[in-house]
């Protein structure tokens, strides 16, 4: 089993493609057949599997959480950093913190259209943390 952690610069909320960082590490690790887990470690970001062709997808993935769970609801009590405090937790737990993806031949085992996505739901920049775990043989 081989684990790597890194950093990604978010400016703020949206989606992040950070598709090659994992396939690269993925292919450096040598794992020919198992798993890649990978991991977010904040309760403000997600991740996701999504379409990484038209960049349509993730403006109307925004589009569609902004209905959802709106910014400055006042059903909201916890606001202690700003009206997308609350929305960002929720958005967060709809999504997920983890992704689990095959790995076929030394290579991510992705799917034509497939993408790994950081979605930061803050407005302000951060700095989020990855784990990503690699095992098999």
């Amino acid at each position: 089993m081989q684990q790597k952690e890194f950093t990604v610069t978010c400016r703020g909320r949206g989606l992040v493609d950070i598709t090659n960082r994992i396939r690269d590490w993925v292919a450096e690790t040598q794992v020919k057949t198992g798993l890649c887990h990978v991991f977010i470690h904040h309760t403000s970001a997600s991740l996701i599997l999504s379409e990484n062709a038209d960049p349509d997808v993730c403006a109307d993935l925004e589009r569609f959480m902004a209905r959802l769970v709106p910014d400055g609801d006042p059903l909201f009590e916890h606001v202690a950093e700003g009206e997308d405090d609350m929305p960002a937790h929720i958005r967060s737990v709809l999504t997920r913190s983890d992704l689990t993806i095959p790995v076929t031949g030394g290579q991510l085992a992705l799917g034509t259209w497939q993408g790994i996505w950081l979605w930061e739901h803050r407005y302000q920049a951060h700095q989020r943390r990855i784990t990503v775990t690699v095992q098999g043989s």
